[in-house]
């Protein structure tokens, strides 16, 4: 059976993603923002969490692992080359690496930039990726503790997945993030699309994502670095894409 997955806000703009394999049950929480919101989707779905699989070591993404692991003894799964510990950690992974939620296999892509150690999760055969904070619905995450040319691999990897991926990502941010990629690309009839759809989805008090990749190749300029009028709209024509993306991801910084 496919597998099933069930979104819910967290804090102030995290998401939290649970994916539950309905043939034996188990359950993972992406990530773990905070203990009593994955308690209520569980509560929600009348599933029983399993497994935790942590994308990075960022306090927004982890503030509820150990309640939920003394709670619930699930396996928390993390990223093997962080910098700094993730609470109540079972086992590490990073690329090459599978994990399985029940009968769900999913493999291990690093993606570093945003942190050191960062990874997504992705489930071939159901077709659905967790970023984490790497990519974001028309936006990606800021890089902290990697360089710009990490952090362009890193999109570039997940950009290489099939176009019908389902992403889904850690934070709502895209209309704030349209508004910067529309300074880029004002005349990208696929982001102009995506800021319509975006504005009825919040006007609907729904969120934006999950989104499709192929949708995201269309109109987030970050995974445009490489396209000729992206570089032009910076004034960086014929550079290398990683210095486009720098410049992109620079000028978001200060947008």
């Amino acid at each position: 059976m496919a597998a099933q997955t069930h979104l819910f806000k967290c804090l102030s703009d995290n998401f939290g993603v649970l994916i539950h394999d309905p043939s034996t049950g188990a359950t993972a929480s992406i990530d773990a923002p905070e203990a009593w919101a994955v308690d209520a989707a569980l509560k929600e779905t009348g599933w029983t969490l399993t497994d935790i699989l942590v994308t990075h070591h960022h306090g927004d993404h982890t503030g509820g692992v150990a309640e939920l692991k003394e709670r619930h003894g699930c396996k928390v799964t993390a990223p093997r080359h962080e910098k700094q510990p993730i609470p109540a950690v079972d086992a590490t992974v990073a690329e090459g690496d599978t994990v399985t939620v029940g009968g769900l296999t999913a493999r291990v892509l690093d993606t570093p930039g945003h942190t050191a150690g960062h990874i997504a999760y992705v489930f071939d055969a159901d077709k659905i990726a967790f970023v984490g904070d790497t990519l974001f619905s028309i936006g990606c995450g800021r890089v902290i503790e990697g360089t710009p040319e990490q952090m362009w691999g890193s999109l570039l990897k997940l950009r290489a997945l099939p176009d019908d991926t389902t992403i889904y990502c850690g934070h709502e941010y895209t209309l704030a993030n349209i508004k910067f990629a529309q300074t880029i690309e004002p005349d990208n009839a696929a982001l102009t699309a995506r800021a319509a759809e975006a504005e009825r989805q919040v006007a609907a008090g729904r969120p934006t994502i999950p989104v499709m990749l192929g949708a995201e190749k269309q109109s987030n300029p970050f995974l445009r670095a490489d396209v000729p009028a992206v570089a032009a709209a910076v004034k960086l024509a014929g550079k290398p894409a990683a210095a486009v993306f720098a410049e992109v991801r620079e000028r978001k910084n200060r947008f």
